[in-house]
């Protein structure tokens, strides 16, 4: 990556994570204080899906400092490291709390008749996405790991040439 785009890729994220906390800090609060009582379905229902955003806002959060901790060692020429490994695991953790998160929200919303059937099936299908992303980040951590010790090899020949010459 060339630092333009490690630029613009940090650009993104300070914009990701300043969105993020303003729906947590801002949004998800002014709802709750003009929140109009409703029957206790209604509530329910409110809060699964403010509680919901809450836990996304957090997912997204993790993700954007694990990706800025990732361009930040990509920028240093460092990302071939073991260290870096421990900043693909959030990421993969997240989306799998997240997919769960998103279950729970569909299952909440299939237990009402005020939500159509194709919300439900949507809210499902990205709970399945999460769940597809967490696995592709799952093999890109392999991937990684696989670079990094192709790294460590070639550095180790690199050593024993160096003593034969």
């Amino acid at each position: 990556m060339g630092k333009f785009s490690i630029v613009g890729l940090k650009l993104v994220l300070t914009v990701i994570l300043a969105g993020t906390l303003f729906v947590q800090l801002i949004m998800i609060p002014m709802i709750l204080i003009h929140d109009s009582s409703g029957n206790m379905n209604d509530r329910l229902i409110q809060s699964s899906f403010l509680s919901y955003l809450f836990l996304a806002g957090l997912i997204i959060e993790t993700c954007v400092f694990c990706v800025w901790k990732l361009a930040t060692r990509v920028k240093r020429g460092t990302v071939f490291d073991p260290a870096s490994l421990g900043f693909v695991r959030p990421i993969i953790l997240a989306f799998a709390v997240g997919s769960i998160g998103t279950f729970a929200l569909a299952a909440i919303f299939a237990t009402t008749t005020e939500i159509a059937p194709g919300i439900v099936l949507l809210v499902g299908g990205a709970g399945l996405l999460m769940v597809g992303i967490s696995i592709i980040v799952l093999v890109l951590r392999q991937l990684l790991e696989q670079a990094t010790m192709t790294e460590a090899q070639a550095a180790e020949l690199r050593t024993e040439l160096g003593g034969v010459i």
